[in-house]
C-alpha cells in the first residue's frame, strides 16, 4: 500500500512539474477538438500534367510527373493514381491526413492519347475521382507544306523529322543564344557536322536557315552537299569576304558542269540574325537574304545531279569543299530547314514571318505552346471557355489562378506581343503578362522592376487602362498605355512591343501610347512568364489574378510594325 501512494505521489509531483515547465517555456496544453461531421467526399486537384496538355520529346517512351492535392474535412483514407486505367501507386500513409500533396513518376509515356486518374476516400468511405486528358506526340509535327528537314539546334544535331542525327567532327558547339528556342549551331575550328543526304529531296528544293554570321575566317563553307571535289554534283552553299562583309554565293553541279550564283552580301559586325535562303530549280536558283532576292543563277534546264552524294555538311566545305579556304565556319546557325519544293518569295517572307512567333497559346482546349512546346503550369483552377475569339476555345480567368511557363529563348533584344481580350473589371486591378524577377526580400509584395516587363491593368467598373512598365536595369520604363471599355463587353485586340529605345501599345490596331527606354531592357533574373496574374513576381500593388478572357496569345522576337498590328486586328 505504501509503494502505491509513492508512485502516485511522485506522479502528482512530476506532473506539477510538467505543467509548470510548459508553462514558463509557453507552450500550451493540447485541448481536444471534436472534428464534427463527415461533410462529403474528398476534393482532388490534379496540377500536372495540366488538361490537354502535350509532350514532344525526341524519345519514344518518356516520363511524366503527376502532380496533385487531396483535401478532405475530416481525413484522407486511400489515394490510387491509374494512368489508362492501370494503377501506378497506392498510398494510405500521409504526414498531414488532411491535405495531401503528392508527386508520381510515370516512366511508360508512349506516343497517342492518354489520361491520368486520381481517386481518393476518406475514413467514412466517402470517394471522389478526377482525371485528365493528356497526350503524347512526335517532338515535331511539321508546321509547313512540304517540310523535308528540319534542325532547330536546341541542344542537339536532329532532324525532328526523321530523327536522324549528324555525326559530329571536332568540337563545334551551341552559341547559348538563339533566334528562335533556347540555342543554336556555333562553329568552331576545324569542326563539323555530317548528315545523312542522299538527293532524294529532288531537283527541286528549298534552304532556308537564321544566320549571325562572323568575319573570322574570311571564308568558310556554310552548307555543302557533294560527292568528290568536281563541283559538277549536288550543291555548295559558302561565304567570302572582310570583317564588315560577307558575300553568301552558291555553287550547283548538273553532271557534265556547274552554275555559279555571286548571292549577295551580309554585315558581320551588326551581330544581327538574318535569315537566308536558296532555291534550286532547272531553270534557275535564287538566294533571297531577310526575304528580298538578291541574285540567281541560269540553270538552263539542267537539273542538279546527286550522283554519289550522302552527306550534307554543315559549317564547313567538309570533305569535298575544303578547297579555296572554304573550311569551318565560326558565325552561329538557327532554325535549319529544307523543303521538296521551290517556296516563291512570298512563302519565304511567310516562313520569316512565323518563324518571329516564340510563344502561341491558342487555348483551343487545352494550355498547349503550339510554337515551341514550352511546358505550361496551371496554378488555381483557370478554365477553357467556348466564348472566344477565334477558334473553339478561349482562357477564362478566376481568382488566384494564373499560368507560369520557362522564359527561356522568349526574352530577346526586342519583343512584341499580341493578343484579344475580353476584360472583366473585378477585381479593379490585375496582373496580364509578366516576366519579373523575384523579390527575395518581399516574398509577399515582390515588386522589383528594374528587369522584364509588366503587363497590367488599373481602372474602375466602366474603364480599364492597360498599361506597361520595362526594367532597363539602373531605371525603369512607363507607358500608361490606353482605356479599354468595359461596359461594352467586346473582344479587344491588345498588342505592344518593345524595341531597344521605346516601347508601343495598340489597342484594336491603333497606337494609343509611347515610352522611352534610357536602355535597352534587362532580363537579369526573369526565368519565368507569368500569365494572367501578376503573381508570383508582380504582387505588391495588388495586381494579382485576372477574371478577364484572353485568346490567342503569341510572342515574337522582333518589333512588329504598326501595318502589322493593324492587319492582325482587321483580320
Amino acid at each position: 500500500m505504501m509503494k502505491f501512494s509513492n508512485i502516485k505521489f511522485f506522479g502528482f509531483i512530476f506532473s506539477l512539474l510538467l505543467f509548470t515547465s510548459c508553462e514558463y517555456d509557453g507552450i500550451d496544453s493540447i485541448t481536444p477538438v471534436d472534428p464534427g461531421a463527415d461533410e462529403g467526399a474528398p476534393e482532388i486537384t490534379i496540377t500536372a500534367p495540366a488538361e490537354g496538355n502535350t509532350i514532344k520529346v525526341l524519345e519514344e517512351v518518356s516520363s511524366i510527373n503527376i502532380k496533385f492535392k487531396v483535401v478532405d474535412d475530416i481525413e484522407v483514407a486511400n489515394i490510387d493514381v491509374m494512368v489508362d486505367g492501370n494503377m501506378i501507386a497506392s498510398m494510405n500513409e500521409f504526414l498531414d491526413y488532411r491535405i495531401v500533396n503528392e508527386e508520381v513518376v510515370f516512366d511508360n509515356v508512349t506516343n497517342g492519347e492518354h489520361t491520368v486518374t486520381v481517386t481518393a476516400t476518406d475514413l467514412d468511405g466517402n470517394t471522389a475521382s478526377k482525371t485528365v486528358n493528356f497526350s503524347k506526340e512526335p517532338p515535331y509535327t511539321p508546321k509547313f507544306q512540304n517540310e523535308y528537314l528540319y534542325m532547330p539546334f536546341d541542344g542537339d544535331y536532329v532532324d525532328l523529322i526523321t530523327l536522324k542525327t549528324s555525326d559530329v567532327t571536332g568540337n563545334p558547339g551551341f552559341a547559348g543564344e538563339s533566334f528562335l528556342g533556347s540555342n543554336s549551331y556555333m562553329g568552331a575550328a576545324d569542326s563539323y557536322l555530317d548528315f545523312p543526304f542522299d538527293g532524294s529531296i529532288g531537283t527541286e528544293f528549298t534552304a532556308t536557315f537564321w544566320y549571325n554570321v562572323s568575319g573570322d575566317p574570311d571564308r568558310a563553307g556554310i552548307l555543302v552537299a557533294g560527292a568528290d571535289e568536281n563541283r559538277t554534283q549536288g550543291f555548295r552553299l559558302f561565304r567570302e569576304g572582310s570583317a564588315t562583309e560577307q558575300r553568301i554565293k552558291l555553287n550547283v553541279g548538273t553532271g557534265e558542269g556547274e552554275v555559279w550564283n555571286d548571292g549577295g552580301t551580309v554585315d558581320p559586325s551588326s551581330d544581327e540574325w538574318v535569315h537566308v535562303a536558296f532555291t534550286v530549280t532547272a531553270e534557275q536558283t535564287a538566294i533571297y537574304i531577310d526575304g528580298m532576292l538578291v541574285n540567281t543563277g541560269n540553270m538552263a534546264g539542267m537539273a542538279i545531279d546527286w550522283t554519289g552524294v550522302e552527306n550534307l555538311t554543315i559549317g564547313a566545305g567538309g570533305e569535298t569543299f575544303s578547297y579555296w579556304g572554304h573550311e569551318h565556319d565560326t558565325s552561329s546557325l538557327d532554325e535549319l530547314r529544307f523543303f521538296d519544293k521551290a517556296l516563291s518569295q512570298e512563302e519565304i517572307q511567310g516562313l520569316i514571318n512565323a518563324s518571329s512567333e516564340t510563344l502561341k497559346l491558342s487555348f483551343d482546349g487545352s494550355y498547349q505552346d503550339d510554337a515551341s512546346n514550352k511546358e505550361v503550369t496551371v496554378v488555381g483552377s483557370p478554365s477553357i471557355s467556348s466564348d472566344t475569339f477565334e477558334g473553339s476555345g478561349a482562357y477564362a480567368g478566376a481568382a488566384d489562378s494564373y499560368l507560369t511557363l520557362p522564359s527561356e529563348g522568349l526574352l530577346s533584344k526586342t519583343l512584341s506581343a499580341t493578343f484579344w481580350y475580353k476584360v472583366n473589371a473585378t477585381p479593379d486591378r490585375a496582373g496580364i503578362i509578366v516576366v519579373g524577377p523575384e523579390d527575395s526580400e518581399n516574398p509577399d509584395a515582390q515588386n522589383v522592376r528594374t528587369s522584364g516587363f509588366r503587363l497590367f491593368r488599373e481602372g474602375n467598373a466602366t474603364e480599364q487602362r492597360i498599361k506597361l512598365n520595362v526594367g532597363t536595369g539602373e531605371a525603369e520604363s512607363w507607358n500608361d498605355g490606353g482605356v479599354i471599355d468595359v461596359t461594352a463587353g467586346e473582344w479587344v485586340h491588345v498588342a505592344f512591343t518593345i524595341s531597344e529605345t521605346e516601347t508601343a501599345i495598340y489597342l484594336d490596331g491603333e497606337l494609343v501610347n509611347t515610352g522611352s527606354l534610357g536602355a535597352p531592357v534587362d532580363w537579369t533574373g526573369t526565368d519565368i512568364v507569368s500569365i494572367m496574374s501578376g503573381a508570383p513576381r508582380f504582387t505588391g500593388w495588388g495586381h494579382l489574378a485576372d477574371a478577364s478572357m484572353m485568346d490567342e496569345l503569341t510572342f515574337y522576337n522582333k518589333v512588329l510594325t504598326p501595318e502589322e498590328i493593324q492587319a492582325m486586328a482587321t483580320e
